[in-house]
């Protein structure tokens, strides 16, 4: 093996071989076991959220490929309809052209020839990641076999009334020209105003005075409602407002939606401009009138003033509200801070819209849906999100499906010239079922189909479906769905219901809901604050000039490039260093929790990068010290007290991982693992295995040779589903050594518990050497004796067990506690003047006269304790100060406080260490 770990030499050139070999397929005849990757946008580049999610997956994936299921993991990714549309727009733009030169079917063809050349960088960043997909069923959701269930689904829906064309109120972009989805709003709290405005009374007795954030809308208003329990309104409910600059009569209304406390009581209602607005009115049965085009612009109504005809909707604002001030009809203005909702792809404001849209009647599907996972059919991991699926689908509406753009599943329904609408899976189906010969004129729907719709088909569109193959009579329901909190109801519900409803099963047994990655302080990672961290470049690494250009390149915001420049600046002067997968990936598993939260600090990528160094230099270790020799396949083999303690406690180990990983606590799972490999493994074992192997007893060498590899090789393999590119690396050398053979180490099975090797016996006294041989490097410490002068110890008030214990380890602790003699006392002798370490009731004793040179030591623990006594009134004085404790953040306080505990405790112990030696 190389002197040195460096990943890059071999993640890349392992991932190779295991794509090529068709590792990743599934094998085998064990129980099935499924897991569909959420499909990341076809326009994507991986982030750390994906980065996080597919390592959680990979792991599940793995771990149940060695434990001999027939795994599969569904490769595929999103066609992405808004993003990739506007992609490909830019690249026409920046030509000169639209959408609208080409024409739609060659813009389509554009797209399919940019998502060949430009499509693919998230599936090459994946295997970065050693996510262990099966490429070779790698799909897409415009792939033509999906194409065809997203047509199945639509047609059956259909037929059944459970789709519907309609005009209903949506979130509209008015750049895209397009209904968006919830998902695709992003709504963030902005300065705004309440401009507070007087309507008058129809009849002239007075007027009402209502209050919006949006009064361009008050165009639209066909009511004023007030609580119809209020004592100030009650009696005006039915009478008539004059709307202001329009001259139409609205009605008073009164409605139990009205909160009587805020403002004035009485809400001005806009039924097609506002979604609350638009329950009312449907409740009322009040005209919907729409004010704005679909650019958000003023239309040329009758009873709206010529001077607003056009403009856009702000340049209304401004002068509606001059007009309405004119008219000595605005009360006040108030600063505000509101909630302003933004298309995620233009950054626009996204407006409330009435327009005639196709929708999915949600009702009928949610209830088998909710019954699901009530009857533990589905079971949500962490439970609680359990909840909030209740919350969403208890309270689900129509579901809005078309989407005015190009690119996607096109909507396969058609009207003829009298504007009747025929659905069906072809045109040619369409005509042969209702008689339409080729004189009838058929146009199809302009529409596609929201990116939602056909992601909601995945776990069984992609093995198949509406054909009955075997891969779906195999994997369907799958396994489990790994997912984020943020999609509970835009997919994993959606899912939910179409599996039950076309399948007749739930679409996976188990939802592991994971938390959201954010930066070291906690704050959600955002272009805009300039913490967003790339997980390839954690992998290679990235100097700091790139990584400055690439965080201020394409700002929403461009004025923030200074501040973000500074910041990054000051939080990696170095850049970022090459960490490599392994790493990134086991700070992932370490970090993945039940929370809700993931905090990401780099400080842990360093530290799980140090824990690869550490496995990497023990694998070392072990093969200069074991290759070329006798590892025990043959001969006699003796097992000492290290060699049946490491294998008990790797016992331990395995339960642990297994447990954890059942229960997907991968954060447990990852500790299990490095404790065992650092603390016990390299840290113990190690040192205490080359006693052993010194010692000149061949049958025990033997032993602990094959110990060494044989516990290697099957801490790689526990280790392989966290640690991929590493543990197959070493691997590949170490197995030979066992008598294992197999192509890669991921066709091993995994480890499991064998109760034969669990030594408890053996872990009882290998503890009580430790403790001795830490007590005697706990003295060594503070007394400030080189670490390679050899000390007397005597051992003192023990047991028989304590005896026998320190009669059969006495090479071990020699040697590990560097002893210059080991003997006991006799009963009743006199203890010297010592140093004494505490093992149970077993004293052990280091006389302290002539170890060392007393005046000497006493000279330098003066000085610390001099050093510590100045240092300790002025931290004490800082902590007494109020204006100190008003003023600093609590975690300044609360280090500021660990220092002064861990100063007091330091001066505490010199004092007695001053004390011990003055006796000497």
């Amino acid at each position: 093996m190389d002197k040195v770990y460096e990943p890059h030499a071999i993640e890349q050139r392992w991932y190779q071989l295991w794509e090529e070999s068709g590792f990743f397929a599934p094998a085998g005849e064990g129980a099935p076991y499924c897991i569909m990757i959420p499909p990341p946008n076809v326009t994507g580049s991986l982030h750390m959220g994906h980065a996080f999610q597919d390592t959680v997956m990979d792991v599940l994936i793995r771990y149940h490929r060695m434990k001999g299921n027939r795994t599969l993991w569904q490769a595929g990714t999103d066609h992405a309809g808004i993003a990739t549309q506007m992609v490909v727009e830019r690249q026409l733009a920046a030509g000169g052209q639209t959408r609208h030169d080409l024409g739609r079917e060659a813009f389509i063809d554009r797209v399919w020839q940019w998502k060949e050349t430009s499509g693919g960088t998230i599936t090459r960043q994946l295997r970065r990641m050693g996510a262990s997909l099966d490429w070779s069923r790698e799909r897409f959701t415009m792939d033509e076999g999906l194409s065809q269930a997203v047509r199945e689904v639509f047609v059956r829906l259909y037929e059944e009334g459970l789709i519907y064309r309609g005009k209903r109120l949506v979130n509209w972009d008015p750049v895209l020209h397009t209904a968006v989805s919830d998902l695709e709003v992003i709504s963030e709290e902005e300065q705004g105003h309440l401009w507070h405005m007087r309507y008058p009374l129809a009849e002239g007795s007075g007027h009402l005075v209502v209050a919006t954030t949006r009064p361009e809308t008050m165009l639209g208003d066909t009511a004023v409602a007030v609580h119809p329990e209020d004592e100030r309104y009650r009696h005006l409910i039915g009478q008539s407002i004059r709307l202001p600059l329009t001259g139409r009569e609205i009605p008073v209304i009164g409605d139990d939606y009205v909160d009587p406390e805020f403002g004035s009581g009485c809400v001005k209602i806009t039924p097609a401009h506002d979604f609350n607005d638009y329950a009312i009115g449907v409740r009322h049965a009040l005209p919907m009138i729409s004010v704005f085009d679909k650019s958000a612009a003023i239309l040329p109504l009758a009873d709206v003033p010529a001077k607003y005809h056009g403009l856009d909707r702000y340049e209304a604002r401004d002068l509606i509200v001059h007009d309405l001030n004119e008219l000595g009809l605005i009360e006040k203005i108030d600063e505000h801070r509101l909630m302003v909702p933004r298309g995620d792809r233009t950054g626009v404001v996204v407006e409330p819209f009435l327009t005639d849209q196709w929708f999915v009647k949600a009702g009928p599907l949610a209830e088998p849906a909710i019954k699901a996972v009530e009857e533990g059919r589905i079971r949500f991991v962490p439970e609680n999100w359990s909840n909030t699926y209740y919350q969403w689908m208890y309270n689900i509406q129509d579901w809005c499906i078309s989407r005015q753009i190009w690119w996607g599943h096109r909507i396969p329904a058609w009207y003829d010239g009298e504007g009747r609408v025929y659905v069906g899976r072809s045109e040619d189906e369409v005509r042969a079922r209702h008689g339409l010969g080729a004189s009838v004129a058929l146009r199809q729907d302009e529409d596609v189909l929201d990116t939602w719709f056909s992601s909601a088909l995945w776990p069984f569109s992609t093995l198949g479906w509406p054909e009955r193959t075997p891969e779906l009579d195999t994997f369907y329901p799958t396994s489990v769905l790994v997912t984020g909190f943020d999609i509970i109801f835009f997919w994993v519900a959606r899912m939910i219901m179409m599996g039950l409803k076309f399948m007749g099963d739930v679409p996976f047994r188990e939802v592991y809901i994971h938390g959201l990655v954010r930066d070291a302080e906690g704050q959600k990672m955002s272009k805009s604050k300039g913490n967003v961290l790339d997980p390839i470049d954690l992998i290679d690494g990235i100097a700091l000039e790139d990584l400055v250009a690439k965080r201020t390149q394409g700002l929403m915001q461009p004025q923030m490039a200074a501040r973000i420049e500074k910041r990054t600046r000051q939080d990696f002067p170095e850049g970022i260093p090459s960490y490599g997968t392994d790493a990134l990936r086991f700070t992932f598993a370490s970090l993945a929790s039940t929370g809700r939260d993931i905090r990401f600090d780099l400080k842990r990528v360093e530290g799980y990068r140090n824990f690869c160094n550490k496995l990497w230099n023990a694998a070392r270790y072990v093969l200069m010290n074991t290759e070329g020799q006798d590892c025990g396949l043959g001969g006699v083999c003796h097992y000492s007290l290290p060699d049946r303690w490491i294998r008990s406690r790797f016992q331990a180990t395995v339960g642990a991982v297994t447990e954890a990983v059942g229960q997907y606590r991968f954060d447990l799972a990852a500790q299990a693992i490095y404790e065992f490999v650092w603390n016990e493994y390299c840290d113990w074992y190690l040192e205490l295995a080359k006693v052993v192997l010194q010692s000149g007893d061949e049958a025990a060498a033997r032993g602990t040779r094959r110990t060494l590899v044989g516990v290697l090789e099957a801490l790689l393999r526990l280790a392989h589903p966290f640690m991929p590119f590493i543990t197959e690396e070493i691997w590949a050398r170490v197995a030979p050594l066992t008598g294992a053979s197999a192509p890669t180490v991921m066709r091993r099975d995994y480890p499991e518990i064998d109760p034969a090797q669990a030594d408890p016996e053996a872990e009882r006294e290998m503890a009580w050497v430790m403790e001795v041989i830490l007590g005697v490097r706990r003295i060594r410490a503070e007394m400030n004796l080189a670490p390679a002068k050899p000390l007397p110890v005597l051992l003192s008030n023990g047991t028989d067990l304590d005896r026998a214990w320190s009669e059969r380890s006495a090479p071990l602790l020699e040697k590990l506690a560097r002893l210059e003699s080991l003997s006991w006392l006799a009963p009743g002798q006199a203890e010297p003047e010592s140093a004494i370490a505490l093992v149970g009731d077993l004293r052990v004793l280091i006389p302290m006269r002539g170890l060392i040179d007393k005046e000497a030591e006493l000279a330098r623990l003066d000085k610390e304790i001099q050093r510590l006594s100045k240092e300790l009134p002025r931290l004490e004085g800082k902590l007494g100060d109020a204006g100190f404790l008003g003023k600093a953040p609590p975690p300044v306080v609360e280090k500021e406080k660990a220092r002064l505990a861990d100063l007091q405790a330091g001066l505490a112990s010199l004092i007695a260490q001053k004390e011990r030696i003055q006796a000497l």
